[in-house]
């Protein structure tokens, strides 16, 4: 497969496969999945960096796990629209996925997701800086899949 288009999301998937989002954090990447019917993002696990073969195994195990038919990664573009170093390495990471196994990755723009859901965490839920830090990763992946749920209804 390859790097797709966010209008072809739905048409590149097989009825009621799930489609996972994930959060490129500097420590953890943030994974979320959707429900069968692609309406609504749901946070799953954070997944602790290590090497990025012990990355991409525990991802293609949840892959097969959860009956994901495709990826949204999360693209940090910045605030001025330009693509930097970061967006660069979330390019890299889905290439280097993409060598590893076959499945349909697409991009989202993720400006200021964690910082959103990291508002929303202290604002409306009033959660420690602890239990944040466990959290804003796989909440900012869902933030992240929900937006692209929303954008390929639209675009269908």
């Amino acid at each position: 497969m390859a790097v797709i288009d966010l209008s072809e999301l739905n048409s590149t998937l097989a009825r009621e496969q799930r489609v996972m989002g994930l959060d490129l954090g500097s420590k953890i990447i943030g994974v979320a999945l959707s429900d069968v019917s692609r309406t609504i993002a749901s946070p799953l696990e954070g997944i602790h960096h290590t090497k990025f073969g012990e990355d991409a195994k525990k991802i293609k195990a949840l892959i097969d796990e959860h009956d994901v038919g495709a990826m949204v990664i999360g693209l940090p573009i910045s605030m001025d629209g330009s693509e930097g170093p970061r967006c660069q390495s979330a390019r890299t990471f889905a290439r280097n996925i993409l060598e590893k196994f076959e499945i349909p990755i697409t991009f989202w723009d993720e400006r200021l997701s964690t910082s959103a859901v990291e508002r929303m965490l202290v604002n409306d839920v009033d959660m420690t800086r602890k239990r944040r830090k466990e959290v804003i990763d796989k909440l900012a992946a869902t933030y992240i899949l929900q937006g692209a749920l929303d954008g390929a209804k639209r675009n269908s």
